[in-house]
């Protein structure tokens, strides 16, 4: 079973920077394709990154081209969203998801809160 726990989320100033960390368990790590999604209030989950099974190819969404990356430590079963250049519009609950194919559904963990304000 496709276990993620997110960590990281904070409050913190527009243009600083934070580093999320997803802590993956319960299946092949490398096998699977890995995402993060965010969900501001009132809106619907976006996908803003994932990176394909081992990491062949990165998709960052418009919103947060060249502000957020995504790697992964295969030691650690980790994934890392490091965003820069924060915005108010960042602010949301992010959520590290994984996907065997393509296609297929996205497992989601529960979470982490990060708000963007002064």
């Amino acid at each position: 079973e496709v276990q993620l726990v997110e960590s990281g989320g904070a409050l913190v100033q527009p243009g600083g920077s934070l580093r999320l960390s997803c802590l993956a368990s319960g299946f092949t790590f490398d096998d699977y394709a890995i995402g993060w999604f965010r969900q501001a209030p009132g809106k619907e989950r976006e996908e803003i990154l994932c990176t394909s099974r081992r990491d062949r190819d990165t998709y960052p969404g418009d919103s947060v081209k060249g502000r957020f990356a995504i790697s992964r430590d295969k030691t650690m079963k980790k994934v890392y969203l490091q965003m820069n250049s924060l915005k108010p519009e960042d602010t949301a609950v992010y959520y590290c998801a994984a996907r065997l194919a393509a296609l297929a559904p996205w497992s989601y963990g529960q979470g982490t809160q990060v708000t963007v304000s002064s």
